[in-house]
């Protein structure tokens, strides 16, 4: 199925039912009085995350849903049946925003998490609410309100712990390849991803984390150049990035060490947030060169780029230093989670 991050829909909750105008009438009862009943309650419009659901391709093609409207009242004090509530299974990562307004409704970022989108109707009153000692042959009813309508547009932003930046022809899709059980597409010819793909790095038993391929920025894409600037806000629910820089790039007038400070200055007129984030740098394609001249030219980039930060040098093509790059980001991971938890009892407490 073809990835979409991106799409609009329209939601209508049920209307509630019409109250019942009737008056009691049996044999015996000559004071039966009104006994018309509520209409029932309009279904209301929810969006439920699932699991197993990773585009938004669906609502390309159903544009409106719409949940039942409640059923009217009856005599004998009955009250209408009320609409059944419609439930939409949306990807977990959806952001949710009113198209008119541009307000966030909500963020699904759990499995089996709910958001209200659109409520229904309440049903009209029958004509036994009227009763009074001053009207006690009320004909009055409630038509029944009518349900929230709403025009939505959804962002689908992937849920991953590591997402993978750098230039077309990096080599991310083959370290996604060479660490997990992704099998995006990859060749020996330059070409760029054209959708993110997401892998399970398994580091241990019961130990694992989720990968994010990107595809990859060109410098210019912050003001529309190329693709990868489209897909930059699936990196932002990452906990850190690893920027990956090609140490033999193909093009003899490439430059490892220009090209890797136009990708900072990319994320950086993207987001602010997004440049924060802890980034790792991965120099990879060491099995192009010699072993003593990729070190030497890996220690040369992290040098002129005055990298501070962890840095690995790779081959995504064969795995190595493959295992110990992934053994560095589950106890970051980790480290992270710890904190966190620990940040969190200290708030309750």
């Amino acid at each position: 199925m073809k990835f979409v991050d991106e799409a609009r829909t329209r939601v209508q909750a049920g209307n509630g039912g019409r109250g019942s105008t009737s008056f009691r009438r049996e044999k015996f009862v000559p004071f039966g009085g009104p006994d018309g009943g509520d209409g029932g309650l309009g279904g209301s419009v929810y969006l439920r995350a699932t699991t197993g659901i990773n585009t938004l391709a669906d609502f390309r093609i159903e544009r409106t849903y719409r949940a039942e409207h409640g059923e009217p009242g009856g005599a004998n004090d009955c009250f209408g049946r009320g609409g059944a509530d419609l439930y939409v299974p949306v990807p977990i990562g959806t952001v949710v925003r009113d198209a008119d307004t541009g307000e966030v409704l909500g963020d699904l970022t759990r499995d089996g998490q709910e958001l209200l989108v659109a409520r229904g109707g309440k049903g009209g009153w029958g004509n036994q609410r009227f009763k009074s000692s001053t009207n006690r042959s009320p004909r009055q009813f409630g038509p029944g309100l009518p349900g929230e309508k709403r025009s939505l547009e959804f962002e689908l932003k992937v849920i991953a712990d590591v997402g993978l930046l750098g230039l077309p022809n990096a080599g991310k899709s083959t370290l996604i390849r060479a660490v997990s059980a992704a099998r995006p597409k990859v060749a020996d010819y330059p070409f760029t991803t054209l959708y993110p793909n997401l892998g399970v790095v398994a580091v241990g038993e019961h130990r694992s984390f989720v990968m994010a391929d990107i595809p990859g920025l060109i410098e210019g894409a912050a003001e529309g150049a190329g693709l990868g600037i489209r897909f930059l806000k699936h990196l932002q629910r990452t906990g850190v990035l690893l920027h990956l820089v090609d140490i033999a790039p193909l093009d003899p007038e490439a430059d490892p060490v220009r090209d890797a400070r136009a990708i900072v200055a990319e994320l950086k007129k993207f987001s602010r947030e997004l440049a924060a984030k802890p980034r790792w740098l991965v120099l990879n394609k060491s099995d192009l060169l010699p072993a003593p001249e990729a070190r030497k030219r890996a220690s040369a980039i992290v040098r002129a780029l005055r990298f501070r930060g962890p840095h690995f040098l790779i081959s995504g093509a064969t795995g190595e230093g493959t295992r110990e790059l992934c053994a560095q980001v589950m106890a970051f991971l980790e480290e992270r989670q710890r904190e966190a938890a620990a940040a969190q009892a200290g708030s309750s407490s």
